[in-house]
């Protein structure tokens, strides 16, 4: 049966161990010097090599050999442990055995000295899914274990463990491997395999495997599964798809550069991968919020977690983007995944998203409005690179000034017509604020604009209260768009004030005739 290559390829002694190098430094120097501890935890994230190096210590702890570098992988106790026949290193699956039971009997069986070896070792590969019981039954042991007895827990989930067992172990933090020393591995397999890569190839499968050893032997293994000799970037990228880092890296470039007919087509070569719509958006989130990390966090590799070349690929893309259209594209894309949980088709939501954040990208201020002019900007021939301080002092929103009329220049008064158009694109504006803005959309009507106020005209005086409550929000969203900071004054329109006048006198005059028995005319 064939074997795979993460398989096939696991490192039998210190030296093939990938990027760990920090960890193999202490592991060799207390093998050396015969101070290995009782308990170890290898934490990190997966394939990063913990089982193997557990498998390697224990390897070293039982080696025949008397001189050299242990293990030296080729004495009889090593082979044993390779083949996985050799007593007295024992494995132990917690995902599966994680009751009480198992490690009573785990306890019981520690009593018991070497059978064939110097060494007892016990590797426990996802601990963090031991219940409770199983870690308080495991606490005495862990922490006084009979001598020649040597416990290695290995986890994904540090922070699931309790501070009792932490506290207990050697903890041993396995990083990501960075993508030169992942390319380099992959490029010696394959001269053993006799096949070709391309460097570019080579680069994106260590992009997709994003610091993880076991990932990208996996992803090298499908690539030359098909029995090519020759592996090329377009082959890798048939096979693999397109839906790593690189992939929202590239739909993020497009849809800064108003690309949509090229956002669309690469969204629809996603879909065709397989690739789930809502796991997209979800990934796609998550993207700008690493946007929005790297602008603020100086080394965010921990917080991102993923591998340093993708970070610095996300750093590039923040460094040219906008604060305040980051934080758009994360509302409008967090709104179109909620929308799309109660949807029949959500794909048609993202790619109305996509137009969105391609088109719209300055707010409102891309709608035409009649009687106003944008403020010219100068041309420039190189874009500079864009700061999170530049960003912050550019947000602002783009100035409109309005259109002196032509018969007499110095007015700033409005025509009516463009006050309608004016007070319609506000309004668009103000549901994404408040829906319940639609009310005064109906009932309300700008009157005038000038230089220091404009004026509402409301029905009636249940819509003329909301526009007063709201009056903020409105002067606000009017400085967006007419580039000033106005006051605004609201009335009631002129036949509601009339009618709501006689009303009041005649039911008035009613009122004091019948109380006291007279007749009141109304001149």
């Amino acid at each position: 049966m064939y074997t795979a290559l993460y398989r096939s390829f696991r490192p039998e002694t210190f030296d093939g161990i990938l990027g760990q190098e920090h960890i193999v430094k202490i592991l060799q120097n207390q093998i050396k010097t015969k101070t290995t501890g009782h308990a170890y935890l290898f934490c990190g994230t997966r394939g990063t090599g913990k089982t193997s190096t557990a498998r390697i210590l224990a390897k070293a702890m039982n080696c025949l050999a008397e001189d050299g570098e242990l293990p030296c992988g080729v004495c009889n106790n090593c082979i044993s442990i390779k083949d996985g026949n050799f007593m007295d290193v024992i494995e132990i699956d917690a995902a599966s055995n994680n009751g009480v039971d198992n490690i009573r009997e785990l306890r019981e069986s520690v009593k018991y000295p070497p059978a064939a070896g110097r060494c007892k070792v016990y590797i426990i590969d996802e601990v963090h899914m031991l219940s409770t019981g199983a870690f308080n039954a495991l606490l005495k042991t862990l922490e006084e274990p009979p001598q020649n007895v040597m416990f290695i827990l290995a986890t994904t989930e540090v922070q699931k463990l309790p501070a009792t067992i932490l506290s207990r172990c050697l903890r041993l933090d396995f990083k990501r491997v960075p993508e030169r020393t992942l390319r380099q591995g992959m490029r010696e397999i394959c001269g053993q395999m006799e096949v070709k890569i391309s460097e570019a190839a080579l680069g994106l499968v260590a992009s997709n495997a994003d610091g993880s050893v076991r990932d990208a032997l996996s992803l090298l293994d499908q690539c030359i599964s098909s029995g090519e000799k020759t592996v090329t970037r377009d082959h890798v990228i048939d096979i693999l798809g397109t839906a790593g880092e690189e992939i929202f890296v590239e739909m993020t470039d497009l849809v800064i550069r108003h690309q949509v007919a090229d956002a669309l087509l690469l969204l629809d070569r996603v879909m065709a991968d397989g690739k789930d719509v809502r796991q997209f958006m979800k990934d796609w989130v998550s993207h700008f919020r690493s946007l929005l990390m790297t602008k603020f966090i100086k080394n965010p590799e921990d917080i991102l977690n993923m591998s340093s070349e993708n970070v610095e690929r996300i750093r590039t893309q923040s460094e040219e983007t906008d604060l305040s259209y980051i934080n758009e594209s994360i509302v409008k894309l967090s709104q179109t995944l909620s929308d799309a949980k109660w949807s029949t088709q959500p794909r048609i939501l993202l790619e109305l998203c996509i137009v969105k954040l391609a088109i719209d990208q300055n707010g409102f201020s891309t709608i035409p409005v009649q009687g106003y002019t944008k403020t010219p900007e100068p041309q420039q021939t190189t874009k500079p690179a864009r700061t999170a301080e530049s960003n912050l002092a550019e947000s602002k929103p783009e100035e409109l000034k309005p259109t002196a009329d032509k018969a007499n220049p110095k007015t700033k008064e409005i025509h009516i017509e463009d006050t309608d158009r004016l007070w319609h694109v506000v309004f668009e504006d103000g549901e994404t604020l408040k829906g319940s803005f639609n009310l005064l959309r109906v009932g309300t009507k700008l009157k005038e604009v000038n230089d220091s106020c404009f004026v509402v005209e409301a029905s009636n005086e249940m819509t003329l209260t909301y526009a007063m409550e709201n009056a903020s929000d409105l002067e606000t969203l009017m400085e967006k768009h007419i580039g000033k900071r106005l006051r605004m004054e609201c009335s009631l329109s002129d036949g509601c004030g009339r009618q709501e006048k006689e009303k009041t006198a005649e039911d008035l005059a009613s009122e004091i005739g019948n109380k006291f028995g007279i007749h009141i005319d109304i001149q």
